[in-house]
């Protein structure tokens, strides 16, 4: 995960085990199961939240801004700009400089700006499938040319086709690169990342790094900030965004607020124009003091939930082996989500897609992702959220197992 807790801090006791009850919250995730599965009665695992309470010090500084009765237009404070700051350079040793920052809200809308910013109408831009699937609906939306530089699995791990990459990029103005890789769980080693960076460097190509799973890292890996390995002399980097935020560390991405991290003045004023054009802010009085309580003092609760969604990882991957070999888990290196290889087992009951997402939700009653969400080349998996009790993992697995042993023959 980069660099530990800081000096004379010590990993909390957290219950991650504690159920929290999200149902009537209007939660995505738990009130709209029916709406994306057709029934109330399935394991939400799917979409890109934990189940987790936040750290005690984000619920605080929410408590104590909400007890003051006014809740008006909000600026960015100094102490959020330093407390972003002071996580990279802790954490992942990247000494950012505060006019490179601009605050954003979420990431998903920076993704929609930045293809605006660094592509012309009809222009390509370079995905790398399976991905976060706002990849590629930035790009059709957006009235650009999908360029797909699909990942390669091999002996259960992906890698980057660097010759294709090398291809695409003779075409394209932009690179929207995931890293740490949602759904895969890759965490780009630097001679990866320093490959991409030479690509780049040699076609003139932007690189939007989304790089919101960085301190999602398991112990053995270690996340490169895309940007800090094409720093010059002066301290800069041309063509690099990196997208930060604490939404999926910290289990807060209902508040919508993250921020790109840009070197760059250029790329800065093309992307100043078109957030400008919008006339969206990301300023909100709440979003700010979680912001900046979650990069401030949440490191030692992220320690010890890195160590609960460890065991939780080994713990999935030994049930899946021991009990259901047909679904293979390509093992993570970071993120909290599971990339599931279904295709043994949709080949031995004779499913599509379609219906491999129908057996687990209707026969197994588990909510996922269906792994065609993240492109073709995603299809017979299934993506699984480990940000859960482990409790609820275990029935989930349970359920898995018991429909995948009585399952009959293909759905209509």
């Amino acid at each position: 995960m980069g660099k530990g807790a800081l000096s004379g801090e010590s990993v909390p006791t957290v219950d991650f085990d504690r159920d929290v009850d999200r149902e009537g919250t209007a939660s995505l995730k738990y009130d709209g199961r029916r709406e994306v599965f057709g029934t109330d009665e399935v394991i939400p695992l799917w979409v890109a939240d934990m189940d987790f309470a936040a750290p005690a010090a984000v619920t605080q500084a929410l408590a104590q801004r909400a007890m003051h009765p006014v809740y008006g237009y909000t600026v960015y404070p100094d102490s959020l700009y330093d407390s972003l700051m002071g996580w990279l350079k802790h954490r992942h040793d990247w000494e950012v400089r505060r006019e490179w920052i601009m605050m954003c809200p979420g990431v998903v809308p920076s993704l929609y700006a930045a293809v605006t910013a660094f592509s012309a109408a009809g222009g390509s831009v370079v995905v790398q499938p399976p991905v976060y699937f706002p990849f590629f609906s930035a790009v059709t939306d957006s009235g650009r040319r999908l360029v797909h530089n699909p990942l390669r699995l091999r002996e259960g791990r992906y890698t980057v086709d660097f010759d294709h990459l090398e291809q695409c990029a003779a075409d394209a103005s932009l690179l929207l690169l995931c890293s740490p890789h949602n759904p895969v769980g890759r965490v780009w080693s630097e001679p990866e990342l320093e490959r991409v960076l030479r690509i780049a460097q040699a076609h003139d190509l932007v690189v939007f790094s989304d790089e919101v799973h960085a301190d999602l890292v398991y112990p053995g890996n270690r996340h490169r900030v895309l940007a800090r390995l094409a720093l010059q002399a002066d301290g800069t980097c041309r063509n690099i965004v990196t997208a930060v935020a604490p939404s999926k560390a910290f289990n807060i991405p209902g508040l919508n607020l993250s921020a790109l991290v840009v070197p760059d003045p250029a790329c800065r004023d093309a992307l100043a124009r078109v957030f400008d054009a919008m006339h969206v802010s990301a300023s909100n009085p709440f979003s700010i003091v979680a912001f900046e309580a979650a990069y401030r003092e949440g490191g030692p609760w992220l320690d010890a939930l890195m160590e609960y969604l460890r065991h939780s990882r080994e713990e999935v991957a030994g049930y899946l082996a021991a009990h259901v070999p047909e679904i293979r888990l390509v093992e993570p290196e970071g993120t909290y989500l599971l990339w599931l290889d279904c295709r043994a087992l949709a080949v031995r009951l004779g499913m599509n897609d379609s219906q491999l997402r129908h057996f687990f939700v209707r026969e197994a009653g588990v909510g996922m992702s269906p792994g065609t969400l993240f492109g073709e080349v995603g299809s017979g998996f299934m993506r699984l959220n480990l940000g859960t009790p482990r409790r609820t993992l275990r029935t989930a697995l349970e359920r898995i197992r018991d429909a995948v042993h009585g399952a009959g023959p293909a759905l209509p």
